[in-house]
């Protein structure tokens, strides 16, 4: 995100209008009706002066926040996201992650212990063939990234709200959150989390998750933008206690809808 600048004579509004505009523009900042909301109005909206640095960044976190309402607001737990033909499949399937290829931690599957804990009746750990015997889902889906590119790829796993049923979740509770093997984590809201095309993941076109798609398992949801859909995931949590997220933490929405 650009840091505004004041000139001498204070902050160059036009410069700040084309700024703003272009981070409400992103996929992951739209308000409904934001083209016929001003500059101005946001400003009053949301209680800030936009006269320097500071109050611009809380300007754009008051704005972030209101999209996260509106998103949930709009949001149906019922409506599906477009599927394809395996033709359309988009090969190679891009990595991407917040680090090199030559970085992807490589988790030992034969020893590996998935953690589940918080407001769930078991919280035992689950081994990967534990998880591999649970009820299976396949999807073909678009996975839609905030930087403006999009992908779409073949998914195997199991409906996370099968998997949230068998671990007793308490479903009446806002989060889920997640812990990755690479320092990331993320948490959902719990509609999106029960949503019927929320997988958790193990397998990529057929075949064993690759590392640099997420081994051993992937939350995988075409309801959000691709950092929403955390990889190398070694423990679940259901909670009331607002998480964040490793991109949210920055600036990022955190319901990061597409």
């Amino acid at each position: 995100m650009k840091l505004f600048k004041p000139s001498s004579l204070g902050v160059d509004r036009e410069s700040l209008a084309i700024d703003v505009r272009r981070e409400l523009d992103m996929p992951s900042r739209r308000l409904f009706g934001k083209r016929i909301i001003t500059l101005g109005g946001l400003a009053m909206l949301t209680g800030c002066s936009l006269s320097d640095d500071k109050s611009v960044e809380t300007f754009l976190s008051r704005v972030s926040k209101i999209n996260d309402s509106v998103q949930g607001w709009l949001f149906d737990p019922d409506r599906l996201a477009p599927t394809y033909t395996e033709a359309q499949i988009t090969r190679p399937f891009p990595f991407n992650a917040f680090y090199g290829i030559d970085d992807v931690p490589h988790v030992d599957g034969s020893d590996f212990r998935l953690k589940v804990s918080g407001l769930v009746q078991e919280k035992k750990t689950w081994t990967l063939d534990d998880l591999y015997a649970l009820p299976k889902a396949e999807q073909i889906t678009r996975h839609i990234c905030v930087e403006g590119w999009s992908a779409i790829g073949r998914w195997g796993g199991t409906p996370f709200s099968e998997f949230l049923k068998r671990v007793g979740a308490d479903t009446s509770a806002k989060y889920v959150g997640f812990k990755c093997a690479d320092d990331y984590y993320e948490s959902i809201d719990m509609p999106t989390a029960l949503h019927p095309q929320t997988l958790l993941t193990f397998t990529y076109d057929g075949q064993q998750l690759p590392a640099k798609y997420g081994y051993p398992m992937k939350l995988r949801m075409p309801t959000k933008l691709g950092y929403k859909n955390p990889k190398h995931i070694m423990e679940i949590f259901v909670t009331n206690t607002f998480p964040g997220g490793y991109w949210v933490d920055q600036g990022y929405n955190w319901f990061g809808g597409s």
